[in-house]
This record gives C-alpha cells, sequence and structure tokens, in this order.
C-alpha cells in the first residue's frame, strides 16, 4: 500500500496534504508520543487548537520527531472568548509560545459566534498576523456562507480552509459546493463521526468487502474524492498507518452516491448548528 499523500493548492499558493492528523484529547505525554508516532508514519499536518489544551503537547511531539519543521504544517484554532482585535492577537502569540513555534503554518478561527458579531474584527486579527509572518496560512471553521460572505466584504480577503463538521451521516452538500464555487478548501472535523456508529453500519461495511479495505479507508477515500481534506484522529500506530493507505484504489460512482444518501438533515453530531451556536 501506497502512504505517500498528495497535496491540494490554497487559493494562498500554498499547499496541504490531502490527509491530516487530529491530536483533539492527545495530551501530556502519551499525547507527544501518539503525535510523533504520527509524523513517523507519514503524517505531515497536524490539527490542534487553543481550546484543545495541548498546544504544547504538539510542540513537544514537533521537539521529539526527526522530521524536520518546515516539513510540517501545524494547525491552532483561536477560541471564541478572544475574538476582539487585541485579544486575537494576543491569542496567536499565546498559541505560538505554548508549541514554542516561530509561526503556524496555518491559523483558524474555531467558531463564528455570530451572537456576538465580532469574527470580522478577529479576522482582521489574522489577516494581520499574516503579514508579520506569524502565520502561513489563515482560515476559519464552521463559517457559514453569510459569514463568509461578510468577511470578504468587510475584509477584501475570504479564507484559504474552512474546517466545517464532515462524515457520511452529515455531508454538507451545499456547503461543499459554496466553498468550491469560491477557492476555499474543505477540512472535515469528525471525519469518521462516531467510529462505532461508522464501523458498524452495514452499508459501509459491504462497500469495504467489496475493495478489500477497511470501512475507515472507505470513508477516508470518500472524503478525499469529494476534495475534502479529513483530519481522522488514532493513537494506535497501525491505525494511523491504515488512515493514510488510501491512495491505492478509488470508489466508484455507485459508491460515492450510495455514502451520499446516508446523509441526514439531522446529521450533526452534537447538533452544533454554526448559526447559533457560541464556542467559550
Amino acid at each position: 500500500m501506497s502512504n505517500a499523500i498528495p497535496e491540494i493548492i490554497l487559493n494562498d499558493g500554498n499547499r496541504i496534504p490531502a490527509v491530516g492528523f487530529g491530536t483533539y484529547k492527545l495530551k501530556g505525554n502519551d499525547g507527544a508520543h501518539a503525535i510523533e508516532s504520527a509524523i513517523n508514519n507519514g503524517y505531515r499536518l497536524l490539527d490542534s487548537a487553543y481550546n484543545y489544551e495541548n498546544e504544547g503537547t504538539v510542540g513537544e511531539a514537533i521537539r521529539r520527531t526527526s522530521v524536520p519543521r518546515d516539513q510540517l504544517l501545524i494547525t491552532s484554532k483561536l477560541p471564541g472568548r478572544y475574538h476582539t482585535y487585541q485579544d486575537a492577537v494576543t491569542t496567536i502569540q499565546e498559541s505560538l509560545y505554548r508549541a514554542n513555534l516561530d509561526y503556524y503554518d496555518i491559523y483558524l478561527i474555531h467558531w463564528p459566534n455570530p451572537n456576538r458579531e465580532l469574527y470580522v474584527e478577529a479576522w482582521q486579527a489574522l489577516i494581520d498576523a499574516k503579514k508579520w509572518g506569524l502565520i502561513r496560512t489563515i482560515g476559519v471553521c464552521n463559517f457559514l456562507p453569510e459569514h463568509l460572505t461578510k468577511l470578504q466584504e468587510e475584509t477584501g480577503v475570504l479564507p484559504a480552509i474552512n474546517q466545517i463538521e464532515l462524515h457520511p451521516f452529515f455531508n454538507q452538500e451545499d456547503q461543499r459546493k459554496w466553498h468550491e464555487e469560491n477557492d476555499i478548501v474543505t477540512e472535515s472535523w469528525s471525519p469518521l463521526a462516531r467510529a462505532n456508529d461508522v464501523f458498524e453500519n452495514p452499508t459501509l461495511q459491504n462497500i469495504a468487502a467489496k475493495h478489500n479495505k477497511t470501512v475507515s479507508q472507505i470513508v477516508l477515500r470518500w472524503h478525499y474524492q469529494l476534495g475534502s481534506v479529513a483530519i481522522p484522529k488514532s493513537a494506535t500506530p497501525v491505525r494511523q498507518l491504515e488512515n493514510i493507505s488510501i491512495f491505492d484504489f478509488s470508489l466508484d460512482s455507485d459508491d460515492m452516491q450510495t455514502i451520499a444518501s446516508m446523509s441526514r438533515p439531522d446529521g450533526r453530531l452534537k447538533g452544533q448548528d454554526p448559526a447559533v451556536y457560541e464556542e467559550f
């Protein structure tokens, strides 16, 4: 099996691997060991956040591995409570101090928090932090088209990436289409949904048997063929390798259509609707 991960060109000219590694809940020495393992197994995109409280763990994993820093793409995210311009600037700096990094390759606004209506101010802070060299690529998470439109209207800058909840039970077809039309790369959080729900799903099991692959490989290949960057998480080296061994086969149109038919209007895992959800 081939573990070479293709790259996608972003609207700012930078490149991003088509599969990354999620670090949510990976903390302390065990977390650093798991992340180091992922890097050594071929992952180059690492996804963290201020609110994951593990930016230091990610930094430690980077220091432990022999892979050069300039071959890694490290992501973190701005929490909702720090959306004012000065708070956002300070938090970006604090994120860098926590990880002991000179820059983040990617920095995202974690949620729009529309009731506060400060996300444009936060976005301006990211724009400026990029100019100062603290960030290479700027983007957002969980922004709806109306939020993205407002960013463009008020700053003239659209995100390179929008990380959204995306999995077979909630495929975000309309949102993905809007991204494609506006040259924004879709990144999928919780790409495998609740793992047991996915792994035990008979429809996905049938497709996996057809291709002689695991269910997780089928779902991650589906993300890839949608053009979305998935960021699965696993602390197990065997599973880490499994999750990036998806580039030696293809799903056919029937497979893609079958998985598309699994989406549900109420498919969000925790009911976190960006139109109303407020992150602290």
